[in-house]
């Protein structure tokens, strides 16, 4: 493996960031993947990925993790995801009328989720969560939506008012949406009876990577989304085909209204999908006398590229046990992770933390804060050793060697890091200025 360790920097990478950013707004098409996230100078653009391994334009290798914000649980590049869209292709990708594979995706999504009886495929998540708002709206004569406090469920208007980055959303829609803090039943209780008869939907995701449902917690507000005639949405854009193949109301025993799906659907292809009772899905439809909901309709929706790539998703999960496989090598990675910083007394400083399978990194400064300089020292420190992500969320194709090689890779930036808090500053430490959140209100304190 070539890392920037072994003698290559990234001077092309930079290069493209810089024209990126004359191009396109914030240099990426995501805010995640976008350059405030990394280093300042060490920005890899990416060239080409095979299973859990990446490929930057000045020709470093990293084992990669948060693998394509989480969208890829099978490894990049997987044969036979890649086959049967290949099989697609030579078949033609959109027409003028629904093509048979839409029936067959729809039969495969429907036999592994519980709670759905219709399902409707889209690009993107957004795309999902909104339509089901829409529709909750259309099925309650109401405005109003409750979320839980979780990092993010929408770009869209509804969603996006109550983030710092919010600039363009009017006010009078700000208004409509309502937080309510996970695993506590009483905030959601709180919210619901102050604006009584007003909120037309809970949405949530059943679990995160830093938080389990407590014994009841998701029981308890299906019951009050019951009593108080709101429609219950789960967002299982990472916990479906993570947590389980049937997402979070499978493995929890819970049935939502409505639930939303993303990312590993197509192991990185782009497909969403939006699901639930037929009772509301069909509001959208034609077999109603009710005011039609414009729910999903868009012309890329059912490209059989697509649904080819989440149908041999589907035969992946069923032939194998992809989920299986995440479990124990992120367990094995946090193990050795949590041992080095253990062994170096900077336990209570840093820690790798939260589900085996989307695993997540805490930093810490010298006095126990969060902090977003030892963030970046540690993400600097590692890509000078051939790792990649803002995570340690693995995939399938993680191997005990790429496992091996990142711990050798963290005991060694923790040792930096171990310094750095010796010296009670990291400023020598880290070259240039350090990340920032991602949906703040102001460029600064990364602005070009």
């Amino acid at each position: 493996m070539r890392s920037p360790s072994g003698g290559n920097g990234f001077e092309e990478s930079v290069r493209l960031q810089r024209r990126l950013h004359e191009l396109i707004p914030g240099g990426a098409h995501t805010y995640a993947r976008a350059s405030d996230q990394y280093p300042e100078d060490m920005t890899p653009v990416i060239v080409r990925g095979s299973g859990s391994r990446v490929w930057d334009a000045d020709g470093n290798c990293f084992v990669e993790y948060g693998m394509g914000l989480r969208s890829v649980t099978l490894g990049h590049a997987y044969r036979p995801v890649l086959d049967a869209v290949r099989n697609a292709l030579e078949h033609g990708i959109s027409f003028s009328r629904p093509s048979r594979l839409e029936l067959e995706a729809a039969e495969d999504f429907l036999s592994l989720v519980p709670g759905a009886d219709m399902v409707k495929f889209a690009k993107n998540g957004s795309d999902a969560t909104t339509a089901a708002v829409r529709l909750a709206r259309a099925a309650t004569g109401r405005d109003m939506v409750a979320i839980c406090d979780q990092p993010f469920f929408s770009v869209d208007d509804w969603f996006i008012g109550t983030v710092g980055m919010n600039a363009g959303v009017p006010d009078s829609t700000r208004r409509q949406t309502v937080k309510f803090r996970f695993n506590d039943l009483h905030s959601l209780r709180e919210q619901l009876e102050v604006h009584s008869g007003r909120i037309a939907c809970v949405v949530l995701e059943a679990a995160t990577a830093l938080a389990e449902p407590d014994p009841g917690f998701l029981e308890g507000v299906r019951s009050l989304c019951d009593k108080h005639g709101v429609v219950l949405v789960f967002d299982e854009m990472i916990t479906g085909f993570r947590w389980s193949a049937g997402g979070a109301q499978r493995l929890y025993g819970v049935k939502p209204d409505l639930s939303c799906w993303g990312k590993a659907m197509g192991n990185g292809f782009p497909i969403s999908a939006l699901a639930g009772r037929r009772e509301l899905m069909e509001l959208g439809g034609l077999r109603t006398d009710s005011p039609r909901v414009f729910l999903l309709s868009t012309t890329h929706g059912a490209e059989t590229v697509s649904l080819a790539a989440f149908r041999a998703v589907v035969t992946a999960y069923t032939e194998g046990d992809p989920i299986g496989t995440m479990e124990r090598r992120g367990a094995a990675l946090a193990a050795q992770v949590n041992a080095a910083a253990n062994d170096l007394g900077i336990a209570d400083h840093f820690s790798a933390v939260g589900r085996p399978s989307c695993l997540l990194f805490i930093t810490k400064d010298g006095n126990g804060a969060p902090s977003q300089e030892f963030r970046t020292l540690f993400l600097q420190e590692l890509l000078r050793r051939g790792v990649l992500g803002q995570s340690f969320v693995v995939s399938a194709a993680h191997t005990e060697t790429d496992i091996e090689h990142t711990a050798n890779a963290v005991r060694e930036a923790l040792a930096v890091y171990r310094t750095a808090l010796d010296a009670g500053a990291v400023d020598r430490f880290l070259m240039g200025r350090p990340v920032a959140p991602a949906l703040r209100s102001l460029a600064t304190p990364r602005r070009l």
